[in-house]
């Protein structure tokens, strides 16, 4: 525990002396939101909130880097990253307050769905799995996903402190690139779109338009499965927290863990990489069963997952 504890506190002979690749990343694509919020400064209905947002950001990340200039160990190098990937709670829900002002595509996601797999599968998976114990599982899934990222983020720390800047790079770019996507192709996935125009009219295959509901409503459908369960509770609370009519396509919670998957492999962790499976797969089929997302979501969360870990992988971060 002593050797443990300074290890955290030595100080480090070659510390990182600018902001880490992480962090650019964050500034980038801060001054890209900000670009778009004052060309469209009429139509965002929350402009100054999201400005001020902003600039906290910015100032937190600039004391978080003045205080590792001053205090250059493991520790705070750790709490300096622990603080940026915390701040992904308020980008994710930001991307709605930009995308509400442009075209709604969910039409266009559901008929493909229907094409697909000839039904939708979000509106009959839970219909057809309703035991307790199959509920309790897809939510357990669901909710484990910040824990997953966590785990993976602390176990590159402690165990591969010298991987550890191009973990979180890679995380943080995706995670970015992400939310880029979804601020350009406003899709909100079945428990919003289905709510805005009615499960019965997405049973008989009618897909239409809804305008620009989703600018003023947020209302989603209830969360199905065992409504008793503790980790249904978790997830219930989790989107009355959070959750916007926005992030549908492609699935950023597959994709996340798709990522998570492949920096086990790369930390050539057997334990880890098997700790983190069964949860992966039940985060795949959770996102359906929730009805958080369309199946082509997940599946398209999986495929961008791969494809962002080796792209940001290419950068070499050290």
């Amino acid at each position: 525990m002593i050797k443990f504890l300074k290890e955290l506190l030595t100080i480090e002979k070659k510390p990182k002396k600018g902001l880490l690749a992480m962090e650019w990343v964050v500034l980038a694509y801060m001054l890209l939101t900000f670009l778009i919020i004052f060309l469209c400064y009429t139509k965002v209905i929350n402009p100054h909130a999201m400005i001020w947002g902003r600039i906290r950001i910015l100032v937190t990340t600039l004391l978080m880097w003045g205080v590792y200039r001053m205090i250059p160990c493991r520790l705070i190098m750790i709490i300096r990253i622990v603080v940026q990937m915390a701040f992904l709670s308020w980008w994710y829900p930001d991307t709605y307050e930009i995308n509400r002002i442009l075209p709604n595509f969910d039409p266009f996601f559901a008929s493909l769905e229907q094409q697909v797999f000839g039904c939708q599968p979000a509106l009959l998976f839970s219909q057809y799995f309703t035991h307790p114990v199959f509920s309790e599982l897809m939510d357990l899934g669901y909710a484990s996903y910040y824990p997953l990222i966590a785990v993976v983020c602390f176990f590159y720390a402690f165990c591969r402190y010298k991987q550890l800047q191009e973990c979180v790079f890679i995380l943080m770019a995706s995670f970015i690139t992400y939310y880029v996507i979804f601020i350009i192709l406003p899709v909100t996935g079945p428990m919003f779109y289905y709510k805005a125009v009615g499960v019965e009219q997405i049973a008989k295959g009618v897909f239409p338009s809804v305008g620009d509901y989703f600018y003023f409503h947020q209302d989603y459908l209830t969360t199905p499965g065992w409504k008793d369960g503790f980790f249904y509770q978790m997830v219930v609370a989790a989107h009355d927290a959070g959750e916007r009519p926005t992030a549908a396509f492609p699935s950023s919670h597959v994709g996340i863990t798709t990522i998570l998957m492949w920096l086990a492999w790369q930390a050539r962790s057997k334990k880890l990489f098997l700790f983190l499976l069964p949860f992966y797969v039940l985060m795949c089929f959770a996102t359906v069963y929730i009805q958080a997302h369309y199946a082509v979501d997940a599946i398209a969360g999986l495929v961008t997952g791969t494809a962002f870990y080796w792209f940001f992988r290419c950068f070499k971060i050290t």
